[in-house]
């Protein structure tokens, strides 16, 4: 039962029907969950303006940004509210706008990947196939993502993107590309006013507060927690995979602990076996599909880890050349 796809047969027709059975309250929750993380970090650093203060709210914003790319990705899928409309604005608006970013472009790329996942035509294969690296090689891009050239980079790219230049179509700025082309950025203000807007309405909303100031660490986190984090989400998903044609072995789940899920794996993305199982599934209910899938024995051989920190290792694992 565990081999190829016959995972499906563990679940009844009702049983996956539910699962998939999304929720707006459960959405709302999540999407304010976020933010509520983001406001508790920069209220943190108005009380307390300390170094370690400011390093542990950069550490949890970032994290945050990739909830919001995570959030973003779920409406991409349709399953962050079950009113389209609602799923729309608020994946657009409330998710992908603010760390500079597109749901329909993104929707266009990601759906080719789970199409065309592991073949020449997946968009992601690149990213998949990137690890491991050697121990000084870890290091490195560690410290470029950290620093903020990695951050710089993306940037870069990303503005180069909404202009319409060819330069903007590279993706190696980022461990995970957002889909956009040149050609879509033919007309700079479309392109650019989500972001721009969200990110003056966030930025105004500091000020009104009596806190400008607090902007910095918002965009700090885009530039150097935001890209590790990217980076490690990148690692976990596809890259070091047994075998590229058993959707049990091709794709890896990692069981966090409840600090990973805060500071590196926000939004159930650590279960993405799960999701490119049955993909319609909301991320609330990826738990209880992989409960369900593990206590029928569904998932016996797959490719499922515990905590990031091994994942990490063996990222780094190669051995130098003589």
């Amino acid at each position: 039962m565990a081999a190829g796809s016959a995972w499906r047969d563990a679940l009844t027709e009702a049983e996956l029907a539910e699962l998939r059975r999304t929720d707006d309250l459960r959405g709302g929750l999540s999407v304010a969950f976020n933010w509520g993380l983001v406001a508790a970090s920069l209220a943190l650093v108005a009380w307390l303006p300390n170094v370690f203060v400011v390093v542990l709210a950069i550490c949890v914003i970032g994290a945050r940004q990739l909830g919001f790319a995570i959030l973003m990705h779920e409406a991409a899928h349709r399953t962050l509210f079950e009113t389209p409309a609602l799923n729309e604005w608020v994946g657009n608006w409330l998710c992908a706008y603010p760390i500079w970013a597109d749901l329909a472009p993104y929707r266009l790329y990601h759906l080719k990947h789970h199409a065309k996942n592991w073949t020449e035509e997946d968009p992601d294969l690149g990213l998949a196939t990137k690890y491991p690296v050697t121990k000084a090689s870890m290091r490195r891009k560690i410290w470029r993502d950290l620093s903020g050239q990695v951050g710089w980079k993306r940037a870069k790219a990303e503005l180069a993107r909404d202009l319409g230049q060819p330069e903007g179509t590279s993706t190696s700025a980022t461990e995970v590309s957002f889909g956009k082309t040149a050609a879509e950025g033919t007309r700079a203000w479309e392109n650019l006013r989500g972001v721009l807007i969200t990110n003056a309405i966030l930025l105004g909303i500091l000020a009104a507060l009596g806190h400008p100031e607090l902007y910095g660490v918002w965009v700090a986190a885009w530039f150097t927690t935001y890209s590790l984090f990217t980076r490690i989400r990148s690692m976990a998903e596809h890259n070091m995979v047994r075998d590229r044609d058993d959707p049990l072995q091709n794709t890896r789940t990692i069981l966090a602990s409840w600090w990973e899920r805060l500071f590196i794996a926000p939004n159930r993305v650590n279960y993405h076996l799960e999701h490119h199982l049955a993909m319609t599934v909301p991320l609330y209910n990826l738990p209880r599909l992989h409960r369900v899938l593990a206590e029928r024995r569904a998932l016996d051989g797959a490719l499922i880890q515990h905590g990031y920190l091994d994942l990490i290792r063996a990222a780094a694992s190669k051995p130098v050349s003589a």
